[in-house]
């Protein structure tokens, strides 16, 4: 398909990006590499397609494969998630999320989420965010002394406030959820509950971490992410929430549904119901736990003391470095990571106190403990080097090696080597 591009100055920058990834590490959270089925997906027909509605209720003609193509995708939603409903339209997070409030809410009702600082996420009620502008957000934050969720605290500020909607879901948190102790604060305080597992859903659908959606009345999730699924979302709910969610979604925020992003949602949800997929998340939380642990050892304080899922967050200011400093000389080195706020976090979003890793991405390369070590020296190298140009060019290099050796989906490597 990539031969078929003939503008010149796209394919440049498609080779080069695919190079890029190819001889970098995507240390970000958030960021994964998909499967070349769920690529080719992509750029299908279906894209060509316009199917307002649901399936066996379109606004367009045309919709019987459509109708199959998204019915599958629910199904397999289903049967991961244990899900009674599936939305599988949602454009993103964001907009998943946003479809939530829609369908619970009236603006101005109070919800009870997690602070952005602490580990939150923007549309969990940031004033920057429509969220914060719609609805009265008011935050729980995380324990100071343990980095760690603190449900009697959560609890106590449920009982003060009588939230309508309680959020249980972060960009930014690297423990295992009480998610049973969520539902029993909502259910005292008669609150619906929103599990936002963007970030963990790969991990739950690989059996490692506990799975909110049978306890919980919405879960929302990225497809991309742990997941390894194309960027999109899906929202899962109790029956009896079903309509109102659907009618959030179209017509209350949504158009047409994009029927090529569809069907890579379904070859993606296929793929997490293979038994490889249960090893892949496994080594996903084993590399992150090894890699925090050797990060450690070399002095670095993870908020929280580790690790229960793909994720950490490290606490800069006992090295007196900036995020984006670090951020900034990591990404000379090779090493693509995301600056992070840390729980109290006295410097602004741009340049907080810290960064956040992830393991996803490069496990899918096939990176192990062995990886995990070689990541976590050049980490260190980098940050104590940070003003030596010749330092990190020579660790870039020594990076660039190990990625040609342990590259990603084969995708990348006839995209970088494209003649433009």
């Amino acid at each position: 398909m990539i031969n078929i591009i003939k503008d010149q100055e796209v394919l440049r920058f498609i080779a080069e990006e695919s190079k890029r990834q190819i001889d970098e590490l995507e240390l970000i959270a958030s960021e994964n590499y998909v499967s070349p089925a769920v690529l080719a997906a992509l750029a299908t027909p279906l894209v060509n397609k316009y199917s307002e509605g649901y399936p066996g209720h379109r606004y367009y003609g045309g919709n019987h494969l459509i109708d199959e193509i998204e019915n599958l995708a629910i199904e397999r939603a289903k049967q991961l998630f244990q899900a009674e409903h599936v939305n599988i339209q949602p454009l993103s997070g964001s907009p998943a999320n946003l479809a939530v409030y829609l369908a619970l809410l009236q603006p101005g009702d109070t919800v009870l989420s997690l602070r952005l600082d602490h580990g939150g996420h923007l549309s969990h009620g940031h004033p920057v965010n429509i969220s914060g502008r719609l609805f009265n957000f008011v935050h729980y934050e995380v324990d100071p002394q343990t980095g760690c969720l603190n449900m009697d605290q959560i609890r106590k500020i449920a009982k003060e406030v009588r939230p309508k909607l309680i959020i249980a879901g972060f960009s930014a948190y690297s423990r295992e959820i009480d998610w049973a102790g969520f539902q029993d604060i909502a259910s005292e305080v008669g609150a619906f509950t929103l599990a936002d597992i963007s970030h963990t859903a790969g991990l739950i659908a690989g059996g490692q971490l506990i799975n909110p959606t049978p306890l919980f009345d919405v879960v929302t999730t990225t497809t991309h992410k742990t997941l390894r699924g194309p960027r999109g979302a899906i929202i899962m709910c109790q029956e009896k929430l079903a309509k109102k969610i659907d009618q959030a979604v179209f017509p209350g925020l949504q158009g047409g549904p994009h029927d090529n992003v569809t069907a890579a949602k379904a070859i993606a949800l296929g793929e997490a119901l293979e038994p490889s997929f249960k090893k892949y998340a496994h080594q996903v939380i084993v590399n992150a736990q090894f890699l925090a642990k050797k990060l450690q050892e070399k002095g670095y304080t993870i908020v929280s003391g580790g690790t229960d899922n793909h994720l950490m967050v490290i606490d800069l200011r006992p090295q007196q470095i900036t995020g984006r400093e670090a951020e900034i000389a990591l990404e000379k080195a090779g090493l693509s990571v995301s600056r992070s706020t840390i729980p109290g976090d006295s410097r602004p979003p741009f340049n907080p106190s810290g960064l956040r890793l992830g393991t996803a991405a490069v496990t899918t390369r096939g990176f192990k403990e062995q990886e995990m070590e070689q990541i976590a020296n050049w980490f260190d190298q980098a940050l104590n080097k940070r003003d030596s140009k010749p330092a990190l060019a020579e660790i870039k290099q020594q990076v660039s090696t190990l990625g040609r050796r342990l590259p990603p989906p084969q995708y990348n490597q006839i995209y970088a080597t494209t003649a433009y």
